[in-house]
């Protein structure tokens, strides 16, 4: 095993390059149609015959590049419902009302507080108060793993501040423990709060949206929802049980409510550097860092405003490798054994302490040994 180092500020591959950052380069150069179309363009503008090898091969490149991009744009606009021709109109901001699990921290508080910024309405659900000075931030508190106070909250919000037509499903707990460590109150824990809570909110605030035939449902799941590991059980069962959800829920909204314009997006990322995951150890190796960086919240919440404010449902993959996990899958046993060793995602929680969605009977959180244990920080 290789070795290990607990996350707190973001580590990149040599001052910040990785994987990410390339592919954002390629694909807005050598993978970009609109730059690969200027290459034979260039070739025959210096004297290249159109029967020349140099123009046919630049010719053929640029129409496979097209091809590709295009297939995502024509999937996209088939996924959405849209034209060819046109593009939705930009969605409304002043308008909406976005519910938000799980905002008073981590991912769902920087959501919260860069949607206010836009000076849309944000209600915050959370069982501790949300830290903002955002004035059109309201804070609910609410355990969301209970459908009576969800049920309860839902009304509130309706009679004071109106009908959500945005709810980001945040709210998440990991226990971070071996299978047969797990008690039955943990494993209830994680799937009350990671799978029901989507399930309660949904029962509340979906009716309305399927009455005006519009809205946006934002259900952050995990990588771990495509691929299991060791000491993560339960939480990358409830994770798959959210890519699911999420599924399901889109063809029920469009074949049996009729109404596709009710957007669905699911979050599929990798490590994000939350107050929840920050007593965990990754690898420290570059090969690491470079193919299977870290996230910012930024990174989450940025994709996630981008889907809403873009009226498109999306399946958000962060960062890059992420799109190629349920594929290992597929692959014979021995490679997907190598693929999992490699990846180190089975030790990933060795010393895991539990700093977030404690409950009565875990007692107080453990403070942090300043001492290496194994060539691990506790």
């Amino acid at each position: 095993m290789s070795s290990a180092v607990q996350y707190g500020p973001a580590q990149g591959f040599d001052g910040g390059v990785d994987v990410d950052i390339i592919v954002k380069v390629f694909s807005q150069t050598l993978f970009s149609p609109y730059f690969v179309f200027l290459v034979p363009v260039f070739y025959r503008f210096q004297g290249y015959m159109f029967d020349s090898p140099v123009f046919i091969y630049s010719a053929i490149y640029f129409f496979v590049v097209f091809f590709f991009w295009g297939s995502k744009w024509i999937s996209s606009k088939y996924r959405n419902g849209g034209s060819l021709l046109s593009s939705p109109s930009r969605l409304d901001w002043g308008e909406q009302i976005v519910v938000v699990t799980g905002g008073a921290s981590g991912i769902g508080e920087l959501i919260a507080n860069t949607l206010a910024v836009r000076n849309v309405t944000v209600v915050v659900l959370d069982v501790n108060p949300i830290e903002t000075e955002n004035y059109n931030i309201t804070y609910y508190k609410c355990d969301v793993s209970k459908w009576e106070e969800v049920e309860a909250v839902s009304k509130k919000i309706v009679e004071e501040i109106g009908h959500p037509t945005v709810i980001i499903n945040n709210a998440g707990v990991v226990q971070g423990k071996l299978i047969v460590d797990l008690s039955p109150e943990d494993i209830k824990q994680t799937f009350d709060v990671n799978v029901l809570a989507h399930f309660w909110t949904l029962k509340a605030f979906l009716p309305e949206m399927i009455k005006q035939k519009t809205g946006h449902i934002i259900s952050v799941a995990s990588v771990l929802g495509l691929v299991g590991v060791a000491q993560m059980t339960d939480y990358a069962a409830s994770k798959a049980a959210i890519i699911s959800l999420t599924d399901s829920l889109r063809y029920e909204l469009d074949k049996r409510y009729n109404c596709p314009n009710i957007r669905t997006s699911v979050v599929i990322a990798g490590h994000t550097h939350t107050h929840m995951f920050s007593r965990m150890s990754l690898p420290s190796s570059w090969f690491h860092r470079f193919f299977t960086p870290s996230l910012q919240p930024y990174a989450i919440a940025k994709a996630v405003i981008a889907a809403i404010d873009e009226q498109e449902s999306r399946n958000i993959h962060l960062p890059f490798y992420t799109h190629f996990v349920r594929y290992t899958t597929l692959l014979p046993s021995y490679l997907r054994d190598f693929v999992q060793w490699a990846s180190g995602a089975d030790y990933a929680m060795e010393g895991f302490v539990k700093v977030s969605g404690r409950r009565a009977d875990e007692g107080a959180l453990p403070e942090p040994r300043l001492e290496p244990v194994n060539g691990k920080a506790e």
